[in-house]
Formats: structure tokens, sequence, C-alpha cells
């Protein structure tokens, strides 16, 4: 069985244990999903990364949860770079992806890694009382109305209260399916709602947010860079930021506490990308034998 270098980690942290873990795996792009996802099982983290050569920009990165390969991710991102640069392997302070979301622009401004994200798509509006069943809340602790946005990969951004209405948010695996199917999910792709809060966890925030997830991923990420991309599109886009730039936290409630600083490119009525940046924490480094099948 072949062999590939990897690195642990800790994205949008400058140190350990902070922010969200992602594995990469070098030269690991080629795997087929099935391997890809038993080893984002094997190590329990959120989502892992496998990379390898591109003929449309300078290197190609899959993005893989336990259950299935997504297009795109952004504490992986943030991941995949860091691991690049602490081996030594970019030339410069930019650096192309090819993803499934297609090319992502990466920038590297001293130690922060600054990924350019795709112009938001607005998407469905669901009815109030679907997202506040899923997330087990009143219909009252949410502002505004609810809406699907993506600038990479679609959440569906709750913007909640308070503090205290993050906090006693649960997720209702039974009530999200209905929720998905008004987000035009097949019961296979749902898309948990991310919440946000208008205030800052620390004084340095602008904004703290949790994501609560469906098995077989854990039950909560401790920071996510592309629904902070689509989240941060969304308070621009109906008037509830006013900043053009803006530092997002999240991960504070478990122990692993991450920041973004987040920069719209573009007026709010027609944003044409998002940058979100962060600093990564290199916590391991090996290798890993892999199957090239799981049969063998």
């Amino acid at each position: 069985m072949p062999e590939f270098q990897f690195d642990w980690v800790d994205a949008f942290t400058d140190r350990p244990f902070g922010g969200n873990g992602c594995a990469v795996v070098h030269g690991g792009a080629h795997l087929p999903e099935a391997v890809a996802c038993a080893y984002v099982r094997e190590t329990s983290l959120v989502e892992c990364t496998f990379t390898g050569p591109s003929e449309v920009a300078d290197i190609r990165v899959r993005y893989f949860l336990a259950s299935r390969e997504i297009p795109f991710a952004g504490h992986p991102t943030i991941a995949t770079v860091a691991a690049m640069r602490d081996r030594g392997m970019i030339a410069g302070n930019r650096i192309t992806l090819e993803t499934g979301a297609g090319i992502v622009p990466v920038a590297l401004e001293g130690d922060r890694i600054v990924m350019q994200q795709v112009a938001p798509e607005f998407g469905p509006a669901p009815d109030l009382a679907l997202v506040a069943a899923a997330v087990s809340l009143p219909e009252d602790a949410i502002i505004g109305q609810p809406q699907l946005v993506s600038t990479g990969l679609p959440f569906c951004i709750t913007v909640l209260n308070d503090h205290a209405a993050l906090k006693a948010a649960r997720l209702n695996a039974e009530a999200m399916v209905p929720l998905g199917a008004a987000l035009g999910a097949d019961g296979s792709d749902i898309m948990e709602p991310f919440l946000v809060t208008l205030d800052g966890y620390t004084g340095a925030g602008d904004t703290f947010s949790r994501l609560l997830m469906l098995p077989p991923s854990p039950p909560e990420d401790p920071f996510t860079g592309s629904a902070t991309g689509a989240m941060a599109a969304y308070l621009w886009h109906h008037g509830l930021m006013e900043k053009e730039s803006f530092v997002a936290e999240q991960g504070h409630l478990m122990g692993r506490p991450g920041q973004a600083h987040v920069t719209r490119i573009g007026p709010p009525d027609a944003i044409e990308g998002v940058c979100v940046g962060g600093t990564g924490f290199v916590l391991m480094r090996g290798s890993v034998t892999l199957p090239e099948d799981l049969s063998l």
C-alpha cells in the first residue's frame, strides 16, 4: 500500500488545540471517496483534504467529510496552505487551488492566510418555523429571515438575538429532514443552519457563531470558514453589517477559540467575492499508509 505524508493543522488559530483541526494528505487526491471518507472517520475530524497536481491551478485540493466529498471548505483551505507553506512548497506569497467550487486564490499576508471565496449565491428562504424547530429554539429567538447562502458551500444562515439563544441551540435531527427538503436537499446532503449573533465572544470580535452537525460528523464544528464567508455575505446583503471588514469568532464554547478576518469585495448589493483570512498551526507531521481500494 502507498505511503503518504500528512500534516495535522489547527486552522484559524495561532496555537495548538485551538480553532479547527484538519489532516492534509499530500499527494492523495487520486484516492477514491470511500478511502478518503474512511480516513476522516479514523481521525475523528470534521474534514480532511487530499492534494494532487492540477492543470488549471497551482495544486488540486479535494475536501472530504466522514460521509462524502464536498466541493469546498474554509478551515481545510487554511490548513492545506499552512501545511504547504510549512513544508516549503509555496514560492512567493500567492497560490491558486483547484477545488470542486472552482479556482480559489489564496494570499499569504504575513502569518495570515487569506482565501478569496466566490461571489455569493442566495438561495431559498425557508419557513421560520422549520428553522426554529431544527435548532430547538422559539421563533422569536431568530432575527429576520434565515436564508440559504453559498460562497462555495451552502449554509442556512440564521441570525440569533443573543449569546443565550446561541448557547441554548440544539440540533434536532428529525426536524432537519423537512428543513432539508425546503432547502432543496434530498436527505443525504442536508445543510445545517449556521447560527450567528451580532456580538463577538471577546472584545475583538464582531460576530460569534456555532455550527451544529449531524452524524457521522462530530456534533459541532469548532470553526467553519466556508460558512463564515456565506454568513458575511448574508449580513452585508441584508444590511446587518456596516463594516466592510470585520472579525468573526467561533469555537469558544468548545474550548477551541478561533478567529477570522472577513472582507467584502464589491458593494453590499453586488458582492464580487468574500475574503476570509486566518492563521494555521501545524500540530503534527508524519506518514500514513492508505489503500487505494477498501477491498485491499
